[in-house]
């Protein structure tokens, strides 16, 4: 309801009435004046002529204005001036304030409600608002697959997710592009292609072979001349030497596309937005120092992630909006199956062809698996200080 008060005297409103009454003006014009609907205009006219002499459009208050508990606002500054610190910090991936997520942490650690207008004016007051940049209008967004399974975006990101801990780790993910349900996320200190077919393990074994992987152009998914020269011979051109973790892809017949420019990849990395701005602040609330920990967080904001948050673009939960897909048979899993000559899924998601081992690989032992014209010949157990530097 238009709030007339602010715009027109006493006066002027009765004129506007008495004009009406008297048919020197129709009602739409004064309507159009005013900036009031039908209904509002009627009510005026019945509050006039039962009172003409003492008529007013004066608001008044009947109930006191909303305030918060002291307590509240004391706990809304102190989540805030916690992030100021952590925007002003270089170091720290954070760039804006999130009041969603002031809001969560005001319902889940100290169990109070507040509206999230009330958690921004409270921002505004006290200098800890930063208005939001205006993004230009990209496709990014958009659902780019019409199945499940039909996109896997996969993708690691190296932060300083837990600044206590003083450490850049690695967090590896994947999400199903059409559901925007996440299928995998771990945190690691080391980056290497046994961490992404770990990975590639993980989201088969668990729901099957997709129909494809979109990843960037990192050498651990893609051999490009020139980048990677001094891993193999100069003549190798793209895609003719073939990495360890694509390997496995074919294997399991899943096919692979690749962002080519920063701006495409940023399709794979704005989907993770979400989850790894809230593992950033709840890592720095916690006081986080151990990689252990912040795994917990992260299985913690993924399960919120996809068991209860709406997702801006599908406007749907992701994990319903997957379950929906497999159960309408809408998806483009497909069933693992080992395939000859291979026995075991150990003969598909490893390391193969010449390989240096490392020695600071977490197992204390290695198998290893020794194959000739597509024939397992024998499989030992080796201790990895055993066979450090050790070229097959």
């Amino acid at each position: 309801m238009a709030q007339i008060h602010k715009k027109f005297t006493d006066d002027q409103i009765k004129s506007f009435l008495q004009r009406y009454l008297k048919s020197e003006i129709e009602r739409k014009y004064i309507q159009e004046i005013l900036g009031i609907k039908k209904r509002r205009f009627f009510v005026l006219l019945k509050k006039y002529r039962n009172d003409p002499e003492n008529f007013s459009i004066g608001y008044v208050r009947n109930s006191k204005s909303r305030s918060i508990d002291p307590g509240i606002e004391t706990n809304i500054i102190k989540e805030l001036t916690i992030d100021k610190k952590a925007i002003q910090n270089k170091d720290i991936p954070l760039k804006s304030y999130n009041y969603s997520y002031v809001k969560d942490r005001l319902e889940t650690k100290y169990k109070q409600k507040v509206s999230l207008p009330t958690i921004i004016d409270r921002a505004r007051k006290n200098d800890l608002y930063l208005p939001k940049k205006r993004k230009k209008a990209v496709h990014d967004r958009e659902v780019l697959s019409n199945y499940a399974g039909e996109l896997i975006q996969h993708d690691s990101s190296h932060h300083l997710w837990a600044p206590a801990a003083k450490e850049k780790w690695y967090l590896i993910t994947s999400i199903d592009d059409f559901s925007r349900y996440m299928l995998y996320a771990a945190l690691l200190r080391r980056e290497t292609a046994w961490a992404h077919i770990l990975a590639l393990q993980t989201v088969i074994m668990r729901y099957g072979c997709p129909y494809k992987y979109y990843v960037d152009c990192h050498s651990i998914f893609r051999f490009v001349r020139g980048r990677d020269k001094l891993w193999l011979n100069h003549h190798k051109l793209i895609d003719e030497s073939i990495p360890q973790w694509k390997q496995v892809l074919f294997d399991c017949n899943v096919k692979v596309t690749y962002a080519l420019s920063p701006q495409a990849k940023g399709k794979i990395e704005r989907p993770y937005g979400w989850l790894q701005d809230r593992l950033i602040r709840t890592c720095i609330r916690e006081n986080v120092t151990d990689i252990q920990h912040a795994q917990k967080i992260l299985n913690q904001e993924l399960h919120r992630y996809n068991y209860r948050q709406v997702h801006s673009t599908t406007h749907e939960v992701p994990y319903f909006r997957f379950q929906k897909a497999l159960t309408k048979n809408n998806s483009l899993f497909r069933e693992f199956n080992i395939l000859p000559p291979y026995q075991s899924t150990k003969d598909i998601f490893c390391l193969r062809t010449n390989r240096t081992i490392d020695s600071s690989l977490n197992n204390s032992l290695s198998e290893i698996r020794f194959w000739c014209n597509g024939k397992l010949l024998d499989v030992q157990n080796v201790k990895n200080k055993d066979i450090a530097g050790v070229h097959f």
